[in-house]
């Protein structure tokens, strides 16, 4: 089937907005995209997904549909309408979906999903998780490295396991690199809200950043931005996440935590054109290079050799199992 350019889809019932459209898509392969709330732009994990997509379509010719949701009811709805429409495979982005996917999923037993962040266990979904702790660990030994004042602050987005998990990993990395830093910690709040109050989470940098700290790591999708533009307006330091954030505010972010889900996005929508999809569990770390921390212009005066070398001597380290790093999602004693 042919979908033309401007042809709308309408979501019944949910008064739901329409779905991007875009040139043709292929007619073997209809590949769609349902964001978490923070939307497509939020310069952070949802933007990495839709990089991926961008270059597949590049590379590929074949065009992908996508859509932001704006609340949890329209998770299932939008999985379901694509569904019904012939897309797969169909990528669902953060562990919000996870119950939306297992039921759309069995549903639709035909139809190949995608979810980023969370484990379904059904026969037609994939699921690709990672390993956040090491590249926080990573950019958590930056973190003390580049401070003056030995402490360094974190600010997450919404409580959940997920998110201490980052937390975690970054404290055990700052103790590697100085056993006496002091690490401030804040959670934005416990609803999806979390993810785009990028005024208050300026304000939780700020308040880490007055009782000291010169170096503040966010994992807090858009919340995040207001964190890194306190730190660049207090004249100190900030470290992104997800996406390559270095830019945003140049030499003022130390360096972003790289989580790979471009990488992840453009294998599942290239190895489903190519028929080598494959449902299960894909955990993507250090060693699969599904994590890592951001070097390039923005940074590169930032990042001082011996940081570098320290960095990659931790990652060796990791990769190799002598340095083990805590997953507060298997343990939540977090060690340090």
């Amino acid at each position: 089937m042919t979908v033309r350019t401007g042809l709308q889809i309408l979501f019944l019932g949910a008064g739901l907005a329409a779905l991007s459209t875009g040139p043709s898509l292929a007619a073997d392969l209809k590949p769609a995209i349902v964001y978490d709330i923070g939307g497509k732009f939020d310069k952070s994990f949802n933007e990495g997904v839709l990089h991926g997509a961008e270059r597949f379509k590049q590379e590929t010719g074949t065009d992908f549909r996508d859509f932001e949701i704006t609340n949890d009811a329209q998770r299932e709805q939008a999985l379901r309408r694509f569904a019904k429409d012939g897309f797969s495979p169909i990528l669902a982005v953060g562990f919000s979906q996870a119950d939306a996917v297992e039921k759309v999923a069995g549903e639709f037993p035909n139809t190949k999903f995608t979810i980023i962040d969370s484990v379904v266990n059904k026969p037609n979904v994939q699921s690709v998780v990672f390993k956040e702790q090491e590249g926080s660990f990573v950019v958590g030994l930056l973190a003390a490295k580049a401070s003056k004042t030995g402490k360094v602050g974190f600010v997450g987005g919404m409580d959940i396991p997920l998110i201490r998990r980052f937390a975690c990993g970054y404290v055990q990395g700052v103790k590697y690199a100085d056993p006496k830093a002091e690490v401030f910690q804040n959670m934005t709040g416990t609803t999806g809200d979390a993810w785009k109050d990028p005024v208050k989470g300026g304000e939780l940098a700020k308040s880490q950043m007055d009782r000291g700290a010169d170096v503040v790591y966010h994992a807090a999708g858009a919340t995040g931005v207001g964190v890194l533009r306190a730190a660049a307006d207090a004249g100190k330091l900030g470290i992104g996440v997800d996406s390559d954030q270095n830019g945003l505010f140049p030499g003022k972010v130390l360096t972003s935590m790289l989580k790979r889900v471009d990488n992840a996005t453009f294998r599942t929508f290239k190895d489903a054109k190519d028929g080598a999809w494959k449902p299960g569990v894909e955990t993507l770390g250090l060693k699969e290079e599904g994590v890592g921390f951001a070097e390039d212009q923005f940074n590169k005066a930032l990042i001082t050799p011996d940081m570098k070398s320290a960095a990659s001597s931790a990652e060796a380290d990791i990769i190799a199992g002598k340095i083990e790093v805590h997953d507060y999602m298997a343990d939540s004693k977090c060690p340090m």
